[in-house]
């Protein structure tokens, strides 16, 4: 009965969803539907670094480095070959003839084979970065994390060839929209959940708590940090995919630490550990940081935005270190039966007849 009512309660969540999708993609709103669609690369972003920070308490910081790749790679895969020998004259012979621009129908599945294609780079890279990082904990994981970051910056700044350097990326074709974030991060969600409820995920939160007593009774370290470290930095790169082929220019300046701290701050609102609260904290945030950027506006105190958030985040980390939804998952089934309840504590009782 109660996996009848989480099944239940998650398709009728899924249906308005969708309903809410339709409408918005139907209202012609480009306003609304930027911020949507910005929303949800927050999520899956969130959704994936809970994976790495959360479930294993591994903190790290340098995980939008991993969207930067993503980014560039699927941008470089992507761009038409005549972009391609005007921005990026000097690309080795086989990259400069690769351009994925195939279509089944009006289906783009070339810019899905340059995601799919970015996420699987990214992940080796995170593979071979983490079996160094993930031996790691405490502060020292958060500082080398944040050293990857800068290295990334780095290299793509120096990599003139391949990325123009400092300057702007641009002329990346348009295919992002409401339907391609919001299908990756129901793919996200799921995975995430199934992971979490898995013995990976299991074996994952038993280290996080305590790491002697997770050893003490056989479960290996490495391997659920290495696991939640790639699987994470996987879905952070198709963000990356999906950022690039929506605003179509950037640099690497977009991907550096003012990113990286909206979307920390938006993991510790919502719950490190908790899907539900991963979907909460980024829509909370969004909601104050656009409420603020009308008063910025109309006061002209531009920066009021971020203090507000890291007053936020201070007041969270004093008062409610776990966040708001601490490990716990919207229970569908308790809601339900609270419903019920309600509903029959409304009726009239039966009267006894002699």
């Amino acid at each position: 009965m109660a996996g009848r009512a989480q099944r239940n309660g998650t398709l009728i969540v899924l249906g308005a969803l969708l309903i809410f999708l339709i409408s918005l993609s139907l209202s012609g709103s480009n306003f609304w539907q930027s911020i949507v669609i910005n929303l949800g690369m927050y999520i899956i972003l969130v959704v994936s670094l809970n994976l790495s920070n959360g479930f294993t308490g591994v903190f790290s910081l340098g995980h939008i480095g991993f969207m930067a790749l993503g980014a560039y790679i699927s941008a470089i895969l992507s761009l038409p070959l005549s972009q391609k020998a005007l921005y990026l004259p000097h690309l080795p012979a086989w990259l400069a003839a690769t351009h994925l621009d195939m279509m089944i129908g009006s289906f783009p599945l070339g810019f899905l084979l340059a995601t799919l294609i970015a996420g699987l780079v990214v992940t080796g890279v995170a593979l071979v970065v983490g079996l160094v990082l993930m031996r790691l904990s405490g502060t020292f994981v958060s500082l080398a994390t944040l050293g990857f970051l800068v290295i990334v910056r780095i290299v793509l700044i120096n990599a003139n060839d391949f990325t123009r350097g400092s300057r702007t990326f641009s002329n990346v074709t348009q295919y992002t929209d409401l339907w391609w974030v919001y299908a990756w991060l129901l793919v996200a969600i799921y995975m995430v959940w199934r992971i979490k409820f898995s013995p990976y995920g299991r074996s994952m939160f038993a280290q996080r708590e305590d790491t002697v007593a997770a050893q003490s009774v056989g479960i290996v370290i490495m391997r659920p940090r290495l696991f939640a470290f790639a699987v994470s930095a996987f879905f952070t790169a198709v963000v990356g995919a999906l950022w690039a082929h929506y605003l179509t220019s950037f640099s690497p300046n977009a991907f550096y630490f003012d990113l990286a701290f909206s979307i920390i701050t938006m993991m510790v609102v919502g719950g490190m550990g908790s899907i539900t609260g991963s979907i909460i904290g980024p829509i909370l945030i969004t909601i104050i940081s656009e409420s603020m950027r009308r008063v910025e506006d109309l006061t002209q105190l531009y920066g009021i935005t971020q203090i507000v958030l890291a007053v936020l985040f201070i007041l969270v980390i004093i008062f409610r270190p776990g966040g708001l939804f601490g490990d716990r998952e919207i229970n569908f089934a308790a809601i339900w039966g609270r419903l019920r309840s309600g509903r029959g504590a409304g009726e009239p009782k039966p009267q006894n007849v002699e």
